[in-house]
């Protein structure tokens, strides 16, 4: 096959951070992608619907003219011990606003401000529940007593699962699972929960990050896990479960903060995720599976009518840039920098 033409795809998980940053994000997502949900985790969180509509003008402005028709974000709260009831009720009054995120405090990038009592939140959920406010979870613990490798269980055996229990028609995410639990927490499940799943977690595992020294480019959190779990989350993806939809996860950062003692988690995988997703479902012999998992479980689990514009990907080889130059010459490295890719998406 030489050239593939599906339903234009949404990216269901998305980080495009905020200022200077934006002219490279929200572009590469654009080039891409109809709708991509934005994740509120910036350094000053985004809590209220006002503070996300202004997050949102700022995206918008930074969007290159020519994708501007093509390309909505859609934004959601980051939920915290001092959510109230009323700025759930508020979402509402805008469509562009369409979720609330849960964080762990400290769980990741930008969540100290995050939930410690996830518990004291059940009157929210409650909330959200009779308005049917989609809830999307980064499902690890932030105790730093359990194991890097089994917070995303531990979370799920703990967290999850009782609030799924009293909560039972609520719609949930699980963002960017990880493990051979969430693959199988999902599929048995009610119909109320999805889950998304990332490019570099179906394609990378930790040998990936850790075998030959270590590759500060792989790390994110979720950690990648063993070959066992991305097994798993191989066989979920193409399997045709509307359960588990496209999420990349995209979170850029500067190749100065990647690259030091302490480097920050993270891979920048907008700009070549439509063509990694395209190599990988062809290497499982899956690519009549790809229109499904890309462009229209996620619009039916979030009941928002699938696109109507299509996208073409051709084979053509083409090379990953090293970076791309974002703010005041620092740069950001791309996934899979350097290397050659076979999938193209056609301008």
């Amino acid at each position: 096959m030489q050239s593939l033409s599906i339903i234009q795809p949404d990216d269901w998980h998305c980080h495009l951070r905020d200022g200077a940053l934006l002219k490279t994000t929200v572009s590469a997502s654009a080039s891409q992608f109809r709708h991509v949900i934005v994740m509120p985790n910036l350094q000053t969180p985004v809590k209220t619907c006002e503070e996300a509509m202004r997050y949102r003008e700022r995206i918008m402005a930074a969007c290159p003219e020519s994708m501007r028709i093509g390309f909505e974000p859609l934004m959601t709260l980051y939920l915290t011990d001092n959510t109230t009831a009323d700025e759930i009720k508020k979402m509402q009054e805008h469509d562009a606003i369409i979720a609330a995120k849960l964080y762990p405090a400290g769980v990741t990038t930008n969540s100290n401000a995050g939930i410690r009592d996830i518990e004291a939140l059940y009157p929210i959920f409650e909330v959200m529940e009779k308005l049917d406010v989609p809830l999307l979870i980064h499902g690890e613990v932030a105790d730093p007593s359990v194991d890097i490798f089994s917070r995303e269980q531990r979370f799920i055996e703990t967290i999850l699962m009782p609030l799924a229990d009293v909560f039972s028609h609520l719609r949930i995410v699980l963002e960017h699972i990880t493990t051979i639990d969430a693959v199988q927490f999902i599929e048995n499940a009610s119909s109320k929960l999805g889950a998304t799943i990332t490019v570099h977690h179906l394609l990378l595992n930790r040998n990936d990050m850790l075998a030959g020294g270590l590759r500060p480019h792989y790390y994110c959190l979720p950690i990648l896990k063993a070959r066992r779990h991305q097994e798993a989350l191989q066989k979920a993806a193409v399997s045709g479960n509307p359960h588990f939809f496209l999420g990349t996860d995209s979170a850029p950062h500067l190749r100065s903060q990647k690259e030091r003692d302490c480097g920050c988690a993270g891979m920048f995988s907008a700009p070549v995720a439509l063509p990694l997703y395209a190599e990988f479902f062809e290497s499982m012999n899956t690519l009549d599976k790809l229109e499904d998992f890309s462009s229209t479980f996620g619009s039916c689990f979030y009941q928002r009518p699938v696109n109507k514009t299509k996208i073409t990907l051709v084979k053509e080889e083409w090379q990953v840039p090293m970076e791309y130059t974002s703010t005041h010459h620092e740069s950001i490295v791309p996934l899979y920098a350097g290397k050659t890719l076979q999938w193209k998406v056609k301008a």
